[in-house]
């Protein structure tokens, strides 16, 4: 049964775009009135070009969970977007290894949604070792009574390797079965994560599945004829770093264009 956040079809499918806050370990004298209004100025270019669906990343680098400060200016932040943007289904996804600060945050600010990198299965990552994150995530939400906000699960994207002997249709059956209301699957490119989709659903996945990275106005309709939906950031960005606007509305605009013209195909 899919969780209520995540109920989509053709004419409305899971596209959610992904707004990188800077990385605040390097960029500590930002306060926090600069972050609301870059998030802000960046939220209001994606609903402006018709998506309604936004996940706020947050991207401190930690080597163990989300400090208090991340806690605390992200949700502070993510309430702003929703006070903004009422209507907009919001995502928290925190650079952090950590299974309860997005759920956190996501009850503080009124999120919809949290993503979780590792969720089942150990992986060895750039930034080292991470255990699975399903348990410890799932007995947290349910401590929260947050049973409303859902957890969209990555299985072995391609910034990581595992470290057990797992098929990753294999592991996407695992997320589903530990949990997950939803699986994002990144292959090392986009071919891969078609394949890496196809090969989950053939295993038995039958939770929404949401292709992570690659994806852009050229390929959108491959992608969403593959998976349910898809997470986009990069190619809708006209430029990156700084505190000025990075998100495009016209690229936004013509993205979702694409994705409305295939539901009418």
């Amino acid at each position: 049964m899919t969780h209520a956040t995540l109920a989509h079809s053709k004419d409305d499918p899971l596209v959610i775009g992904a707004l990188h806050l800077p990385d605040l370990s390097v960029n500590r004298d930002l306060t926090l009135s600069q972050l609301e209004d870059f998030a802000l100025q960046n939220a209001e270019a994606f609903v402006a070009g018709g998506m309604r669906r936004l996940m706020l990343q947050d991207q401190t680098r930690q080597s163990g969970p989300a400090v208090p400060e991340t806690i605390a200016l992200t949700s502070a932040i993510g309430r702003s977007l929703k006070r903004a943007f009422p209507q907009m289904s919001l995502g928290i996804i925190v650079q952090a290894h950590d299974a309860e600060a997005p759920l956190a945050i996501a009850r503080a600010s009124g999120a919809d949604f949290v993503r979780l990198k590792v969720f089942v299965g150990a992986a060895m990552t750039f930034e080292g070792a991470r255990d699975p994150l399903a348990v410890r995530a799932v007995t947290y939400r349910h401590h929260l009574r947050a049973n409303d906000i859902a957890i969209m699960a990555d299985v072995f994207d391609r910034t990581s390797r595992p470290l057990i002997d797992v098929d990753p249709a294999e592991a996407a059956v695992a997320a589903q079965k530990y949990g997950a209301d939803a699986l994002v699957l990144t292959g090392s490119s986009f071919a891969d994560s078609v394949a890496r989709v196809n090969a989950a659903r053939q295993a038995g996945v039958s939770r929404p599945i949401l292709i992570g990275g690659s994806v852009d106005q050229g390929n959108i309709v491959q992608a969403l004829a593959a998976a349910d939906g898809a997470i986009v950031s990069t190619s809708l960005m006209s430029r990156q770093g700084g505190l000025s606007a990075r998100w495009d509305r016209d690229l936004i605009a013509r993205l979702m264009d694409t994705v409305r013209d295939r539901a009418l195909a």
